[in-house]
């Protein structure tokens, strides 16, 4: 995705107000992509306004699915008219995933099961970002795979031939074990995969919604293959790490109030709240009721002084995509350590050097590792000028970051947010109090 906005964040005194997420994004590609290999029609409410979300419904509609799109009280309702179990059609072309890692792992997994070879491609980002961890299992399972060391543009060769495989990815990571089970559904016998550390476990969820079997025990996740997908209609809670800015925010600035409703709150996705609570930030959770699935409920965050916190591999699995708003955080006081997060170094854009990078340029101290992070507040930001380098994770926690600076900041290439959350900018001048 090409951005060159800039967008100028002024400091602000506090925040405050209610704020409804978007659609959580990693509910909303397997949404769509369970929908469209569904025997029939269904219907997504609340799906993700972000570019990525779209960039699966442009990939799907490349093979052959038929998408309507039109708003919604709360996103987009979405109807997917299901092609069934190895139902998709060859493409015409080179399908464009557009920046999103998520659109091209996951249905990787499902196209290594259709009997026809398909190229998938992207920006600049995406195709400096490592596929062989999904390239290792399914060409176990039987498929062939080709890419340009490692990296897209990722041709799937599929067949009808795949079979059940036991896997042990050595990074753990929600895309690859959606890839395996997604191509295990269409493998006679049974597919498993156990993780080194439990990640999020939407693709789980989503497939019992749709009326498939999985076997979920400790790290472990299992599917037995030939299982049909019955159509559904499905609501996607707001995503909570959208969410994450609003509740740093909340948490950074004193006198501030916010409240987010209609938020997921699914287990493996709310680590963000224990660290905020670890870093010291008043957090209240309630009303959690499960929809389509998923639990779903409101937060409210309130200042309260910051302290300092350590994040350690065995918790980065569950914060992978908070840890910058997260450093963001810490240079409003405190202290934050980030140790065992080499996977963001081939994120969106390389987020350990670009973060220090534009924190340092706005004036705070922080101390990059080869696997996270330093940061210590220990005086106030002045702003400047910050590049978030094609990464909407990294122009948000930078405009976060923002708020608590003496002066103005400029957030070049400020217009990446949409990968995710295209209203960012409209909701953060909202909050301002």
């Amino acid at each position: 995705m090409a951005s060159v906005q800039s967008v100028i964040v002024q400091p602000a005194p506090r925040v405050a107000g209610r704020v409804r997420p978007p659609g959580d994004k990693s509910i909303s590609h397997r949404y769509a992509l369970l929908a469209a290999i569904a025997d029939g029609a269904s219907t997504i409410d609340g799906y993700s306004t972000g570019a990525d979300c779209q960039s699966t419904l442009n990939c799907l509609r490349g093979l052959g699915v038929g998408i309507t799109t039109s708003p919604g009280p709360d996103g987009l309702r979405v109807r997917i008219d299901g092609r069934g179990i190895r139902g998709l059609k060859a493409p015409a072309g080179a399908l464009d995933a557009g920046n999103s890692g998520s659109t091209i792992r996951m249905l990787a997994g499902i196209l290594a099961a259709h009997p026809f070879s398909t190229t998938l491609t992207g920006d600049a980002s995406l195709r400096r970002r490592p596929m062989r961890r999904i390239i290792v299992p399914l060409e176990r399972m039987g498929a062939v795979l080709d890419a340009d060391g490692g990296r897209p543009p990722l041709t799937i060769h599929g067949t009808t031939d795949l079979h059940a495989i036991d896997y042990s990815p050595e990074v753990p990571s929600a895309q690859v074990k959606s890839a395996v089970l997604l191509a295990g559904l269409h493998t006679p016998g049974t597919t498993s995969v156990l993780e080194p550390l439990l990640t999020r476990d939407h693709t789980e969820r989503g497939l019992a919604m749709f009326g498939v079997a999985v076997t979920s025990s400790g790290n472990r996740a299992s599917i037995v293959g030939g299982q049909r997908l019955q159509p559904q209609s499905l609501h996607v809670p707001g995503d909570i790490s959208s969410a994450a800015f609003w509740m740093v925010a909340g948490a950074a600035l004193p006198g501030s109030d916010v409240t987010i409703e209609h938020v997921g709150l699914n287990p493996t996705r709310t680590g963000i709240i224990d660290v905020l609570r670890r870093m010291g930030a008043d957090i209240e959770v309630e009303g959690n009721t499960t929809t389509t699935g998923e639990p779903v409920g409101t937060i409210r965050v309130r200042h309260r002084e910051l302290v300092p916190a350590t994040i350690d591999a065995d918790d980065v699995p569950g914060v992978i995509d908070e840890l910058p708003v997260l450093g963001a955080l810490a240079t409003y006081g405190g202290e934050l350590k980030v140790s065992g997060a080499q996977e963001l170094r081939v994120k969106e854009s390389d987020r350990i050097s670009a973060f220090a990078d534009g924190l340092r340029a706005m004036g705070a101290h922080i101390e990059e590792a080869h696997d996270g992070f330093v940061v210590r507040g220990r005086q106030r930001l002045t702003g400047g000028h910050v590049d978030a380098r094609h990464d909407h994770r990294l122009a948000m926690a930078f405009a976060i970051a923002a708020l608590g600076a003496t002066g103005p900041t400029t957030v070049h290439d400020a217009g990446a947010a949409a990968v995710s959350y295209p209203e960012f900018f409209s909701v953060l001048d909202a909050l301002r109090a």
